[in-house]
């Protein structure tokens, strides 16, 4: 019997420490097993999970598009405030793929990034084939690109544009906003005022989006330094851009806004935003799920639009008007072209006040990036910006009329997107479950290891008590008798 615990408890206590030492093992090197792997996933390689992600984005996007109608133009040219009604969403499925990779000895690859955009009737709130009052955007923005020109010039422009019966507000399809029109106004600005407008064909404000790529970027892959993955080298061939009027605002920093470097920290991120011409810093919000993946959520802080006043280091994206909105006039053609949050949201209150009908709002017009932290891939998107035009009266340009300065919304669109189906499936499998599990196991290993050694310990203690049990037993058994030589031929 006391063979047959000491050899129990010796079992027990050999699978107790062999959970304990497994248990310790995992502790020690399940988090370099999983690091390891997150690197070898992560980075900018051929034989990465995430390249099939990167090079051939499968996340369905959309770009939802709001427009601004102006319901009373004619008051409007009279000197009354805007009235706005916002009309769609209008959908888009955008595809994004990269072509032209190249890969270089320095750590780095290029390439170009295409996206295609299809209209999605079943998703929308109207047709392109709509009519929308918007402000007539050439003739508008021509007007105050030329205001400090000789009086003859624009009184000349004045007359061509009341030949051409321009007017500064106009009826066109949504179609033709989005992609263009024919406007006899383009060939009578160029040859008015050469340079002006350095375009000709159609004039449309995303004609320049679908079917066309964002530049040439050249990023960081990864493979030496993983701290530096997806990090930007160039766009373009330039390490910064010259847009702004200081170094750092013309700073190209951060990610392409696609992925970032794994193992981030809950504080910020950087991306560099061809469309917006500058980088752009998001702040960490909160922490989070997205379908059972931990995430962080970074936002844009109340400073990305501030006017230099506001916000000193964005003194370099003057000259500035009311804190919210950002002069992109440089990067577009000198066009009176600003950029926003949807509805103004957290602009000066004066801007949204200089129309009627805006209602900004947190949950509808707040961008977002929820971004898995131990990959650095996001999750869940939403990227909203609003494009606005500065109208006002001209003098010399009659079509102008009495319209006092306003910063005026034409449209705001999301893009949005979250990774889902297989893909998802994957990622989770690979990148969250199988990470967890391992992190459970070395807890019961540990776990077990402690009742198993005890159980050893107790049932070894019972076989040592037991033994001195018996022999005390004998003893006390053999004091009771006298104890003859053999052959003394005695008996007791």
């Amino acid at each position: 019997m006391a063979a047959a615990r000491r050899r129990v408890s010796v079992g027990l206590g050999l699978t107790g420490a062999a959970c304990a030492l497994m248990g310790v093992f995992l502790l020690l090197v399940g988090p370099l097993i999983i690091k390891e792997q997150v690197i070898k996933n992560v980075r900018i390689d051929p034989s990465s999970i995430s390249f099939s992600m990167w090079k051939d984005i499968p996340v369905p996007f959309y770009m939802s598009v709001h427009f601004f109608e102006v319901l009373n133009p004619k008051e409007v040219l009279q000197g009354a405030k805007p009235m706005l009604n916002q009309r769609g969403p209008y959908v888009y499925r955008e595809f994004r793929y990269k072509t032209n990779i190249t890969f270089h000895d320095n750590d780095t690859v290029s390439f170009l990034e295409y996206r295609k955009l299809f209209f999605q009737p079943d998703l929308s709130n109207g047709s392109e084939d709509e009519y929308i009052v918007v402000p007539n955007i050439l003739m508008m923005g021509a007007a105050v690109m030329m205001e400090n020109l000789p009086n003859f010039v624009k009184l000349l422009l004045s007359g061509a544009l009341a030949g051409l019966k321009q007017e500064a507000f106009m009826n066109r399809t949504v179609g033709e906003i989005m992609w263009g029109y024919e406007d006899p106004l383009i060939d009578t600005i160029n040859i008015l005022v050469p340079g002006l407008i350095p375009f000709k064909g159609k004039f449309g404000l995303f004609i320049e989006l679908n079917n066309s790529n964002s530049g040439l970027f050249t990023v960081n892959t990864g493979m030496k330094n993983i701290s530096r993955v997806h990090m930007v080298d160039s766009w373009n061939g330039l390490k910064e851009v010259n847009y702004w009027r200081s170094s750092e605002c013309n700073m190209i920093n951060g990610t392409a806004g696609e992925m970032w470097p794994p193992f981030m920290s809950p504080t910020s991120l950087q991306f560099y935003s061809p469309d917006a011409c500058r980088s752009m810093t998001l702040v960490y919000e909160r922490s989070g799920k997205f379908k059972g993946v931990p995430t962080y959520r970074f936002v844009a802080p109340k400073t990305l639009f501030a006017n230099g006043t506001d916000y000193p280091p964005n003194e370099g994206f003057c000259p500035c008007m009311q804190s919210g909105i950002q002069n992109v006039s440089t990067c577009r053609l000198n066009a009176p072209m600003f950029i926003s949050h949807p509805h103004f949201y957290n602009a000066d209150p004066a801007l949204v006040n200089a129309v009627e009908g805006l209602h900004p709002s947190k949950d509808q017009h707040a961008l977002f990036l929820d971004v898995h932290p131990m990959t650095g891939i996001p999750m869940n998107c939403s990227i909203k910006l609003q494009l606005n035009l500065y109208i006002k009266q001209v003098s010399g340009i009659i079509q102008t009329g009495k319209i006092k300065p306003v910063v005026l919304p034409l449209l705001w669109f999301a893009e949005s997107g979250s990774i889902e189906g297989s893909v998802l499936k994957q990622f989770y499998t690979n990148l969250v479950l199988i990470p967890s599990v391992l992190d459970y196991l070395q807890y019961i290993f540990l776990g077990l290891s402690v009742p198993l050694i005890i159980s050893a310990a107790v049932l070894m203690a019972m076989s040592q008590n037991h033994k001195i049990t018996e022999l005390l037993r004998l003893e006390g058994t053999s004091g009771g008798h006298l104890v003859h030589p053999p052959c003394s031929g005695r008996i007791t």
